[in-house]
Protein backbone atom coordinates (compact mmCIF):
# COMPACT_ATOMS: atom_id res chain seq x y z
CA UNK A 1 0.00 0.00 0.00
CA UNK A 2 1.36 3.38 -0.49
CA UNK A 3 -0.17 6.73 0.31
CA UNK A 4 0.92 10.71 0.67
CA UNK A 5 2.44 11.17 3.69
CA UNK A 6 0.53 12.91 7.01
CA UNK A 7 2.45 14.30 9.37
CA UNK A 8 4.19 11.61 11.48
CA UNK A 9 4.91 12.82 15.27
CA UNK A 10 6.76 10.61 17.44
CA UNK A 11 5.42 9.65 21.32
CA UNK A 12 7.63 12.25 23.05
CA UNK A 13 6.65 15.16 20.47
CA UNK A 14 10.18 15.73 19.89
CA UNK A 15 9.76 15.16 16.02
CA UNK A 16 7.51 15.44 13.06
CA UNK A 17 7.46 14.95 9.80
CA UNK A 18 5.80 15.05 6.37
CA UNK A 19 7.17 12.12 4.42
CA UNK A 20 6.78 12.13 0.93
CA UNK A 21 5.15 8.83 1.02
CA UNK A 22 4.54 6.06 2.99
CA UNK A 23 4.57 2.53 1.93
CA UNK A 24 3.22 -0.39 3.91
CA UNK A 25 4.51 -3.67 2.23
CA UNK A 26 3.53 -6.82 3.56
CA UNK A 27 6.51 -9.06 2.60
CA UNK A 28 10.28 -9.03 2.33
CA UNK A 29 9.84 -8.70 -1.28
CA UNK A 30 7.28 -5.76 -1.24
CA UNK A 31 10.21 -4.25 1.37
CA UNK A 32 12.58 -4.93 -1.77
CA UNK A 33 10.70 -3.04 -4.56
CA UNK A 34 10.21 -0.65 -2.30
CA UNK A 35 13.65 0.36 -1.93
CA UNK A 36 14.31 -0.17 -4.93
CA UNK A 37 11.99 2.27 -6.64
CA UNK A 38 13.07 4.89 -3.92
CA UNK A 39 16.22 4.15 -5.00
CA UNK A 40 15.54 4.90 -8.52
CA UNK A 41 14.11 7.81 -7.92
CA UNK A 42 17.15 9.39 -5.30
CA UNK A 43 15.22 9.28 -1.91
CA UNK A 44 15.96 8.18 1.41
CA UNK A 45 13.89 5.67 2.57
CA UNK A 46 13.17 4.54 5.93
CA UNK A 47 10.51 1.87 8.71
CA UNK A 48 9.09 3.48 11.47
CA UNK A 49 8.18 1.71 14.38
CA UNK A 50 5.58 2.69 17.00
CA UNK A 51 7.44 6.24 17.46
CA UNK A 52 8.74 5.89 20.92
CA UNK A 53 12.05 6.83 20.23
CA UNK A 54 12.98 10.51 21.32
CA UNK A 55 15.67 10.80 19.24
CA UNK A 56 15.58 11.04 15.25
CA UNK A 57 16.40 7.82 14.69
CA UNK A 58 13.21 6.81 12.45
CA UNK A 59 11.99 10.21 11.33
CA UNK A 60 11.88 9.45 7.13
CA UNK A 61 11.09 12.75 5.16
CA UNK A 62 11.25 10.79 2.31
CA UNK A 63 9.99 7.06 1.90
CA UNK A 64 8.50 5.93 5.14
CA UNK A 65 8.03 2.23 5.36
CA UNK A 66 4.89 1.10 7.70
CA UNK A 67 5.75 -2.85 8.10
CA UNK A 68 3.01 -3.20 10.53
CA UNK A 69 2.23 -6.01 8.28
CA UNK A 70 5.10 -8.24 8.97
CA UNK A 71 3.96 -8.81 12.07
CA UNK A 72 4.02 -12.11 13.98
CA UNK A 73 5.51 -15.45 14.38
CA UNK A 74 6.93 -16.85 11.50
CA UNK A 75 9.04 -19.81 12.71
CA UNK A 76 9.02 -21.31 15.95
CA UNK A 77 11.45 -24.38 17.09
CA UNK A 78 10.21 -25.62 20.53
CA UNK A 79 13.29 -27.21 21.40
CA UNK A 80 15.70 -24.81 21.08
CA UNK A 81 13.99 -21.69 22.49
CA UNK A 82 14.36 -20.31 18.94
CA UNK A 83 11.35 -18.20 17.38
CA UNK A 84 10.99 -15.96 14.24
CA UNK A 85 9.24 -13.05 14.03
CA UNK A 86 7.96 -10.53 11.59
CA UNK A 87 10.09 -7.13 12.38
CA UNK A 88 7.21 -4.96 12.90
CA UNK A 89 5.92 -7.49 15.65
CA UNK A 90 4.94 -4.99 18.67
CA UNK A 91 6.61 -6.44 22.00
CA UNK A 92 3.26 -6.21 23.90
CA UNK A 93 1.79 -9.07 21.25
CA UNK A 94 4.59 -11.31 22.25
CA UNK A 95 3.02 -13.07 25.19
CA UNK A 96 0.17 -14.42 23.63
CA UNK A 97 2.42 -15.18 20.66
CA UNK A 98 4.64 -17.30 22.89
CA UNK A 99 2.19 -18.94 25.39
CA UNK A 100 1.49 -22.16 23.00
CA UNK A 101 5.25 -22.96 22.48
CA UNK A 102 5.75 -22.18 26.68
CA UNK A 103 8.69 -19.64 25.81
CA UNK A 104 9.44 -15.89 27.00
CA UNK A 105 11.60 -13.10 26.20
CA UNK A 106 15.23 -13.71 28.64
CA UNK A 107 14.52 -9.93 29.87
CA UNK A 108 12.53 -6.79 28.94
CA UNK A 109 12.65 -3.12 29.61
CA UNK A 110 9.01 -1.52 31.64
CA UNK A 111 7.78 -0.52 28.09
CA UNK A 112 6.37 -2.82 25.78
CA UNK A 113 4.75 -0.31 22.85
CA UNK A 114 7.70 -0.87 20.53
CA UNK A 115 8.31 -3.18 17.70
CA UNK A 116 10.71 -6.08 17.83
CA UNK A 117 13.03 -4.14 15.40
CA UNK A 118 12.95 -0.97 16.51
CA UNK A 119 13.50 -2.27 20.13
CA UNK A 120 16.57 -3.89 19.27
CA UNK A 121 17.82 -1.57 16.43
CA UNK A 122 17.76 1.10 19.14
CA UNK A 123 19.32 -1.04 22.02
CA UNK A 124 16.27 -1.07 24.40
CA UNK A 125 17.16 -2.95 27.23
CA UNK A 126 16.31 -4.00 31.13
CA UNK A 127 17.53 -4.71 34.13
CA UNK A 128 19.94 -7.42 35.56
CA UNK A 129 23.63 -7.79 35.29
CA UNK A 130 23.18 -11.55 34.49
CA UNK A 131 21.14 -10.34 31.10
CA UNK A 132 22.45 -8.26 28.12
CA UNK A 133 19.84 -5.99 26.04
CA UNK A 134 17.33 -7.42 24.16
CA UNK A 135 19.72 -7.43 20.44
CA UNK A 136 21.78 -10.05 22.49
CA UNK A 137 18.85 -12.42 21.88
CA UNK A 138 19.22 -11.98 18.54
CA UNK A 139 20.95 -14.92 16.51
CA UNK A 140 19.67 -14.11 13.29
CA UNK A 141 18.22 -11.54 10.96
CA UNK A 142 16.80 -10.98 7.64
CA UNK A 143 17.48 -7.05 6.14
CA UNK A 144 16.97 -5.47 2.47
CA UNK A 145 20.51 -3.70 1.66
CA UNK A 146 20.80 -0.48 0.37
CA UNK A 147 20.81 -1.83 -3.07
CA UNK A 148 17.55 -4.01 -2.56
CA UNK A 149 19.28 -7.15 -1.85
CA UNK A 150 17.86 -10.02 0.92
CA UNK A 151 20.30 -10.69 3.65
CA UNK A 152 20.42 -13.25 5.86
CA UNK A 153 23.24 -12.73 9.07
CA UNK A 154 23.28 -15.86 11.40
CA UNK A 155 25.35 -17.78 12.92
CA UNK A 156 26.03 -19.81 9.80
CA UNK A 157 25.60 -17.07 7.08
CA UNK A 158 27.65 -13.72 7.10
CA UNK A 159 28.06 -14.45 10.71
CA UNK A 160 30.93 -11.80 11.52
CA UNK A 161 28.05 -9.22 10.39
CA UNK A 162 25.96 -10.27 13.62
CA UNK A 163 27.56 -7.50 15.70
CA UNK A 164 26.41 -4.81 13.69
CA UNK A 165 22.78 -5.86 12.49
CA UNK A 166 21.60 -7.12 15.85
CA UNK A 167 22.13 -3.59 16.87
CA UNK A 168 21.70 -1.24 13.27
CA UNK A 169 20.33 2.37 14.03
CA UNK A 170 18.35 1.28 10.89
CA UNK A 171 21.21 2.15 9.30
CA UNK A 172 22.37 -1.31 7.45
CA UNK A 173 19.06 -2.27 6.28
CA UNK A 174 15.46 -2.48 6.45
CA UNK A 175 15.01 -5.39 9.08
CA UNK A 176 12.07 -7.61 7.46
CA UNK A 177 12.72 -11.31 10.12
CA UNK A 178 14.72 -11.95 13.31
CA UNK A 179 15.03 -14.79 15.13
CA UNK A 180 15.65 -14.64 18.45
CA UNK A 181 16.69 -17.01 21.39
CA UNK A 182 14.01 -17.10 23.84
CA UNK A 183 14.12 -19.34 27.39
CA UNK A 184 10.77 -21.50 28.97
CA UNK A 185 8.07 -19.39 30.23
CA UNK A 186 8.94 -18.03 34.14
CA UNK A 187 7.86 -16.67 36.88
CA UNK A 188 8.90 -13.15 38.41
CA UNK A 189 8.62 -12.79 42.15
CA UNK A 190 8.77 -8.99 42.79
CA UNK A 191 9.46 -7.06 46.04
CA UNK A 192 8.88 -3.38 45.32
CA UNK A 193 9.99 -1.10 48.73
CA UNK A 194 11.42 2.53 49.50
CA UNK A 195 14.25 2.55 51.02
CA UNK A 196 16.97 5.35 52.02
CA UNK A 197 18.56 6.43 49.25
CA UNK A 198 21.72 6.99 50.51
CA UNK A 199 21.98 3.60 52.20
CA UNK A 200 20.80 1.86 48.31
CA UNK A 201 23.57 4.03 46.72
CA UNK A 202 26.59 2.77 49.35
CA UNK A 203 25.14 -0.97 48.81
CA UNK A 204 24.45 -0.68 44.63
CA UNK A 205 26.99 -2.97 43.63
CA UNK A 206 26.16 -5.63 46.16
CA UNK A 207 22.38 -5.53 45.54
CA UNK A 208 22.91 -5.69 41.55
CA UNK A 209 25.27 -8.60 41.85
CA UNK A 210 23.31 -10.38 44.15
CA UNK A 211 20.14 -10.59 42.90
CA UNK A 212 18.71 -11.29 38.86
CA UNK A 213 16.83 -8.25 38.54
CA UNK A 214 17.40 -4.88 40.42
CA UNK A 215 16.96 -1.51 39.85
CA UNK A 216 15.72 2.12 41.60
CA UNK A 217 13.49 5.02 41.07
CA UNK A 218 14.84 8.15 42.95
CA UNK A 219 12.30 11.36 43.08
CA UNK A 220 14.40 14.48 43.01
CA UNK A 221 14.09 16.53 46.38
CA UNK A 222 13.05 13.64 48.32
CA UNK A 223 15.58 11.17 50.72
CA UNK A 224 14.17 8.35 49.52
CA UNK A 225 14.65 5.15 46.73
CA UNK A 226 12.26 3.07 45.45
CA UNK A 227 13.72 -0.34 44.87
CA UNK A 228 12.56 -3.07 42.86
CA UNK A 229 14.34 -6.13 43.21
CA UNK A 230 12.98 -9.15 40.42
CA UNK A 231 13.82 -12.69 41.32
CA UNK A 232 13.38 -15.59 39.00
CA UNK A 233 10.97 -18.86 39.09
CA UNK A 234 9.94 -21.83 36.84
CA UNK A 235 6.99 -21.42 34.97
CA UNK A 236 4.94 -23.19 37.29
CA UNK A 237 6.00 -21.48 40.32
CA UNK A 238 3.14 -20.32 42.46
CA UNK A 239 1.95 -17.03 41.41
CA UNK A 240 0.93 -14.42 43.57
CA UNK A 241 -0.51 -11.36 41.03
CA UNK A 242 -1.41 -8.23 42.25
CA UNK A 243 -5.10 -7.61 42.48
CA UNK A 244 -7.13 -5.68 39.64
CA UNK A 245 -7.62 -3.18 42.24
CA UNK A 246 -4.71 -2.82 43.62
CA UNK A 247 -2.98 -2.41 40.42
CA UNK A 248 -5.43 -0.03 39.11
CA UNK A 249 -4.70 2.35 42.55
CA UNK A 250 -1.19 1.97 42.21
CA UNK A 251 -0.50 1.92 38.59
CA UNK A 252 -3.13 3.50 36.67
CA UNK A 253 -4.67 6.16 39.21
CA UNK A 254 -1.47 7.12 41.25
CA UNK A 255 1.11 6.82 38.63
CA UNK A 256 -1.11 7.98 35.41
CA UNK A 257 -3.93 9.81 36.47
CA UNK A 258 -2.55 11.97 40.05
CA UNK A 259 0.71 11.93 38.61
CA UNK A 260 -0.29 13.64 35.37
CA UNK A 261 -2.13 16.42 37.26
CA UNK A 262 0.61 16.85 39.71
CA UNK A 263 2.95 17.30 36.52
CA UNK A 264 0.75 19.67 34.73
CA UNK A 265 0.19 21.73 38.13
CA UNK A 266 4.47 21.80 38.17
CA UNK A 267 4.46 23.28 34.52
CA UNK A 268 2.53 26.36 35.59
CA UNK A 269 3.70 26.65 39.30
CA UNK A 270 7.14 24.45 39.71
CA UNK A 271 7.61 25.97 43.53
CA UNK A 272 4.97 23.31 44.33
CA UNK A 273 7.22 20.51 42.45
CA UNK A 274 8.53 19.29 46.05
CA UNK A 275 5.90 19.64 48.43
CA UNK A 276 4.27 16.84 45.97
CA UNK A 277 7.87 15.06 45.87
CA UNK A 278 7.33 15.10 49.97
CA UNK A 279 4.27 13.26 49.39
CA UNK A 280 4.93 11.11 47.57
CA UNK A 281 7.72 10.20 49.95
CA UNK A 282 5.44 9.66 52.80
CA UNK A 283 2.69 7.81 50.96
CA UNK A 284 4.89 5.16 49.32
CA UNK A 285 4.33 1.32 50.19
CA UNK A 286 6.21 -1.69 49.40
CA UNK A 287 4.22 -4.57 47.06
CA UNK A 288 5.23 -8.53 46.94
CA UNK A 289 3.99 -10.31 44.06
CA UNK A 290 5.08 -13.23 41.99
CA UNK A 291 3.25 -13.15 37.85
CA UNK A 292 4.52 -14.27 34.76
CA UNK A 293 7.33 -12.06 33.74
CA UNK A 294 5.87 -9.76 31.26
CA UNK A 295 3.53 -8.68 33.77
CA UNK A 296 6.33 -7.90 36.29
CA UNK A 297 8.70 -6.24 33.51
CA UNK A 298 6.07 -3.60 31.82
CA UNK A 299 4.53 -0.91 33.66
CA UNK A 300 1.77 0.87 31.73
CA UNK A 301 3.01 4.39 30.93
CA UNK A 302 0.48 7.09 29.83
CA UNK A 303 1.86 10.65 31.18
CA UNK A 304 3.55 11.65 28.10
CA UNK A 305 7.59 12.75 29.08
CA UNK A 306 10.91 13.22 26.93
CA UNK A 307 13.95 11.25 27.93
CA UNK A 308 17.76 10.81 28.30
CA UNK A 309 19.43 7.86 29.23
CA UNK A 310 23.07 7.18 29.28
CA UNK A 311 25.03 3.89 30.28
CA UNK A 312 27.95 4.19 32.52
CA UNK A 313 30.73 1.93 34.05
CA UNK A 314 28.67 0.13 36.91
CA UNK A 315 31.01 0.80 39.37
CA UNK A 316 30.37 4.67 38.54
CA UNK A 317 26.96 4.84 39.32
CA UNK A 318 26.80 5.68 42.92
CA UNK A 319 29.19 8.73 42.29
CA UNK A 320 27.38 10.10 39.17
CA UNK A 321 23.72 9.79 40.99
CA UNK A 322 25.56 11.57 43.70
CA UNK A 323 26.46 14.67 41.56
CA UNK A 324 23.46 14.63 39.72
CA UNK A 325 21.56 15.18 42.83
CA UNK A 326 23.77 18.10 43.95
CA UNK A 327 23.56 19.57 40.28
CA UNK A 328 19.70 20.10 40.56
CA UNK A 329 20.23 21.09 44.19
CA UNK A 330 22.98 23.77 43.58
CA UNK A 331 20.29 24.88 40.33
CA UNK A 332 17.26 24.83 42.32
CA UNK A 333 15.58 23.08 39.39
CA UNK A 334 11.88 21.52 40.27
CA UNK A 335 11.91 18.23 38.46
CA UNK A 336 8.97 16.44 39.28
CA UNK A 337 9.92 13.26 36.96
CA UNK A 338 11.79 10.35 39.02
CA UNK A 339 15.70 9.40 37.78
CA UNK A 340 15.91 5.90 36.89
CA UNK A 341 18.46 3.60 37.78
CA UNK A 342 19.51 0.25 36.34
CA UNK A 343 21.98 -2.52 35.46
CA UNK A 344 23.27 -4.74 32.15
CA UNK A 345 25.55 -7.24 31.50
CA UNK A 346 28.48 -6.57 28.78
CA UNK A 347 28.02 -7.82 25.60
CA UNK A 348 29.61 -7.83 22.32
CA UNK A 349 27.54 -5.99 20.07
CA UNK A 350 29.94 -3.04 18.28
CA UNK A 351 27.14 -0.10 19.21
CA UNK A 352 25.48 -1.40 22.26
CA UNK A 353 26.32 0.57 25.01
CA UNK A 354 27.05 -2.49 27.57
CA UNK A 355 30.14 -3.45 24.40
CA UNK A 356 32.46 -4.52 26.51
CA UNK A 357 32.16 -3.40 29.87
CA UNK A 358 29.33 -4.14 32.86
CA UNK A 359 27.43 -0.93 32.88
CA UNK A 360 24.77 0.98 34.94
CA UNK A 361 22.07 3.45 33.67
CA UNK A 362 20.90 6.30 34.42
CA UNK A 363 18.16 7.93 32.94
CA UNK A 364 16.45 11.31 33.59
CA UNK A 365 13.01 12.69 32.60
CA UNK A 366 10.92 15.47 32.17
CA UNK A 367 6.97 16.31 31.63
CA UNK A 368 6.67 17.10 27.91
CA UNK A 369 5.24 20.00 28.04
CA UNK A 370 8.53 21.32 29.72
CA UNK A 371 11.88 22.84 28.68
CA UNK A 372 14.11 19.91 29.40
CA UNK A 373 17.02 21.44 27.60
CA UNK A 374 19.32 22.71 30.63
CA UNK A 375 18.46 19.95 32.48
CA UNK A 376 19.21 17.43 29.95
CA UNK A 377 22.91 19.07 28.94
CA UNK A 378 24.18 19.48 32.71
CA UNK A 379 23.20 15.98 33.12
CA UNK A 380 24.87 14.78 29.74
CA UNK A 381 27.94 16.74 30.79
CA UNK A 382 28.23 14.50 34.22
CA UNK A 383 27.43 11.14 32.42
CA UNK A 384 29.81 12.32 29.91
CA UNK A 385 32.35 12.81 32.16
CA UNK A 386 32.02 9.26 33.54
CA UNK A 387 32.58 7.59 29.78
CA UNK A 388 29.22 7.80 29.70
CA UNK A 389 27.34 6.15 25.93
CA UNK A 390 23.72 7.45 25.39
CA UNK A 391 20.92 5.04 24.25
CA UNK A 392 20.52 5.80 20.99
CA UNK A 393 16.74 5.89 20.86
CA UNK A 394 16.69 8.73 23.45
CA UNK A 395 17.72 12.76 23.49
CA UNK A 396 21.24 13.49 23.62
CA UNK A 397 23.71 15.69 21.75
CA UNK A 398 26.79 13.70 20.84
CA UNK A 399 28.53 13.49 17.24
CA UNK A 400 29.94 11.18 15.56
CA UNK A 401 33.40 12.35 16.61
CA UNK A 402 32.57 12.03 19.98
CA UNK A 403 30.61 8.81 19.86
CA UNK A 404 33.91 7.14 18.49
CA UNK A 405 35.91 7.96 21.46
CA UNK A 406 33.40 5.61 23.36
CA UNK A 407 32.42 3.18 21.25
CA UNK A 408 35.80 0.80 20.18
CA UNK A 409 34.24 -0.48 17.07
CA UNK A 410 32.72 2.43 15.60
CA UNK A 411 34.42 2.37 12.50
CA UNK A 412 33.92 -1.48 12.18
CA UNK A 413 30.14 -0.10 12.19
CA UNK A 414 30.76 2.09 9.70
CA UNK A 415 32.49 -0.39 7.27
CA UNK A 416 29.67 -2.81 7.14
CA UNK A 417 27.95 0.32 6.77
CA UNK A 418 29.62 0.97 3.46
CA UNK A 419 29.35 -2.59 2.73
CA UNK A 420 25.39 -3.03 2.80
CA UNK A 421 24.14 0.56 2.31
CA UNK A 422 26.66 2.52 0.28
CA UNK A 423 24.51 5.32 -0.61
CA UNK A 424 23.15 5.62 2.49
CA UNK A 425 20.02 5.13 1.55
CA UNK A 426 18.49 4.38 4.97
CA UNK A 427 20.75 7.42 6.80
CA UNK A 428 18.29 10.82 7.91
CA UNK A 429 19.17 13.65 9.62
CA UNK A 430 19.82 11.62 13.27
CA UNK A 431 21.86 9.07 11.70
CA UNK A 432 24.09 11.89 9.50
CA UNK A 433 24.88 13.55 13.21
CA UNK A 434 25.71 10.30 14.79
CA UNK A 435 27.35 8.02 11.92
CA UNK A 436 28.42 11.02 9.76
CA UNK A 437 27.61 12.01 6.29
CA UNK A 438 30.31 10.54 3.98
CA UNK A 439 30.41 6.70 2.97
CA UNK A 440 33.57 4.69 2.78
CA UNK A 441 36.39 7.64 3.28
CA UNK A 442 40.14 6.78 4.67
CA UNK A 443 38.66 4.37 6.77
CA UNK A 444 39.99 0.45 6.41
CA UNK A 445 37.30 -1.54 4.88
CA UNK A 446 35.65 -4.24 7.65
CA UNK A 447 37.57 -6.84 6.66
CA UNK A 448 40.91 -5.50 7.48
CA UNK A 449 39.43 -4.07 10.68
CA UNK A 450 38.61 -7.03 11.78
CA UNK A 451 41.68 -8.61 10.61
CA UNK A 452 43.46 -6.16 12.72
CA UNK A 453 41.93 -6.81 15.71
CA UNK A 454 42.02 -10.22 15.56
CA UNK A 455 45.15 -11.17 14.49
Amino acid sequence: MTATGATWRNWGRTEAVRPLRVERPDSPEAVQRAVQAAAAAGLRIKPVGSGHSFTGIAVAPGVQLDLADLSGVIDADVATGRVTLGAGTPLHRLPALLAPYGLALANMGDIDKQTIAGATSTGTHGTGLGFGGLATQIVAAKLVTGTGELVTVSETEHPELLPAVRLGLGALGVLVEVTLQLVPRFVLHAIERPEPLTDVLDGWLQRVRAVDHFEFYWHPHTEVAMTKTNTRLPGDAPRKPLGRVSRWLDDELLANGVFRGVCALGTAAPGVIPFFARQVERLQSGRDFADFSPSVFVTNRTVRFREMEYAIPLADVPDALREVRALIERKGWRISFPIEVRAAAADENWLSTAHGRESGYIAVHRYFREDEREYFAAVEAIMRDHGGRPHWGKMHTQTAETLREVYPRFDDFLAVRDELDPELRFANPYLDRVLGTTPGGTRPTGAARRDAANP
